[in-house]
């Protein structure tokens, strides 16, 4: 059926600490930044895609220099750390971070100059891997040029939230604030640790270590803050219930603070890194699990009740199936990390097939999610078709969970054929058929983002209001106790 159907913007404004009288949230700057993240998370999926021809001998850009499959697969994860997350994430902030404190951040011109200075930086990253100039640490292979801009960049962004939660009007500080704030404090050290002192000052064993450290620290101290915050917020508005309980939030936010930056060595297990600082990245990334279930159990008891909500809201089934996935790659992790284990997955695709699951399953999940819940009030129209909606949702999780347990299964069998001595080419083989499905899962979650990205274009460019009915009015964002929604 075809019918006007609106959503106001949400545009209040408010009188700020200076006395000045201002809009609470830059929608402009929130809804650029979503742009870009599905710009450059379609660029980073068709990269991955073309990556795995190459295990098939498909690959269509054989003898090309610049378009070799190498630099395409750091093409392809750079650009989810830093096009997709990270553009992801500042949106989301520019909505939550005013919402909670109260407070408009410190200019909405500053932001829009982030927005285009970081975009820009990410597009002459890539430009700069794929011209050959990509830094040798894993995560970090953007340019050594390039990382003196990224620190500039992140400092702005820190600037401008930080300024929020100071001036914030709330006696209390919210949840997601403490994650978010943590972020700000931990991710300028993070990129700084691992792409300035490998390079320079630690060469060696010990510039490794560093390496592992920022490896895992870029998952744990700048995404999973940032997820973890962004699920407090938007989980309690959607489901208009208030947080289950605050005091478990907060063991889960000091048990990630002291156990996580500990974890990244178990990168190079069985390496020449002395033995007790690979022992204690085993025995932190065990404990870590106990904190990831406190905040699965704080979730699961928020949604008490109120599960039938997942029939109709997407927007909750992109946090619920994501918190799922980060319950499963953690208690993996768990085992995973043993040096008994490692004798057996290590290098194979196991370990792909985990990354994934965390990076794809997890967090990007959880900004689906956002996306789904927060575009047709950035946008002013509800979203153009639900079906769209659906068919994102499904191609999402049905491709990433054919591409985690089929990486896993083959990660097993080549670990075991490895360590059996059996002749490398037998490996191969039993393997391809495993990245053959590899690839299939790959045009699902490329369809999948066809199916967002045409939506997101029709719903905001479209004159003839085409909403399905079904969709139309359904959960109004709600203000439950604990949360400024």
């Amino acid at each position: 059926m075809t019918q006007t159907a609106t959503t106001p913007l949400i545009r209040p404004t408010v009188v700020t600490s200076r006395g000045e009288t201002r809009v609470l949230v830059d929608t402009t700057s929130a809804k650029l930044h979503f742009i870009a993240a599905v710009a450059w998370i379609g660029v980073g999926i068709v990269a991955g895609l073309l990556y795995s021809f190459v295990f098939l001998r498909l690959y269509p850009h054989e003898g090309i220099e610049v378009l070799s499959a190498g630099r395409i697969r750091m093409m392809h994860t750079n650009l989810m750390a830093y096009g997709f997350l990270t553009n992801a994430f500042i949106g989301m902030l520019h909505w939550v971070v005013p919402r909670l404190t109260g407070e408009p951040v410190l200019s909405h011109a500053l932001s829009k100059l982030i927005w285009i200075a970081w975009n820009a930086i990410v597009a002459a990253a890539m430009w700069g891997i794929l011209t050959g100039q990509a830094q040798a640490i894993e995560w970090g292979e953007t340019p050594f040029w390039s990382d003196h801009l990224v620190v500039v960049g992140v400092a702005l962004v820190v600037i401008n939230f930080t300024w929020s939660i100071i001036r914030s009007r709330e006696k209390s500080m919210y949840v997601t604030l403490w994650y978010f704030t943590a972020a700000f404090v931990w991710t300028p050290l993070v990129y700084i640790m691992g792409n300035y002192l490998p390079q320079t000052l630690v060469p060696g064993t010990g510039g490794a270590a560093l390496v592992g450290l920022y490896i895992h620290d870029l998952v744990g101290l700048f995404v999973t803050p940032m997820g973890w915050g962004l699920m407090y917020f938007f989980v309690p508005v959607i489901s208009r219930k208030p947080i289950y309980s605050h005091a478990i939030s907060l063991v889960g936010f000091w048990g990630l603070a002291f156990f996580y930056p500990l974890n990244g060595v178990h990168h190079f297990l069985w390496s020449p890194i002395p033995m007790f600082a690979q022992y204690g990245a085993v025995i932190s990334t065990i404990a870590v699990e106990i904190v990831v279930t406190t905040v699965v159990i704080n979730f699961v008891l928020t949604m008490r009740g109120e599960w039938y909500r997942l029939r109709e809201s997407i927007a909750l089934r992109w946090f619920m199936v994501g918190m799922t996935c980060y319950f499963i790659t953690c208690f993996q992790c768990a085992f995973q990390t043993t040096l008994t284990m490692q004798k057996v997955i290590h290098f194979t695709d196991w370990v792909v097939g985990h990354s994934h699951l965390v990076m794809f399953g997890v967090f990007s999940f959880w900004i689906a999610g956002v996306i789904e819940h927060l575009w047709p009030k950035l946008t002013g129209r509800e979203w153009w078709s639900r079906r769209l909606n659906l068919w994102h949702f499904w191609l999402w999780t049905l491709g990433v969970a054919l591409m985690f347990t089929d990486l896993t299964i083959i990660g097993v069998v080549q670990g075991l054929l490895w360590d059996s001595l059996r002749p490398w080419e037998e490996s191969i083989r039993y393997s391809e058929i495993g990245w053959f499905f590899r690839m299939i899962s790959g045009w699902m979650i490329l369809v999948g983002f066809v199916c967002l990205a045409v939506n997101m274009l029709m719903s905001f460019v479209s004159r003839q209001d085409h909403v399905d009915t079904v969709y139309a009015g359904q959960f109004p964002e709600a203000a439950p106790t604990g949360v400024n929604g």
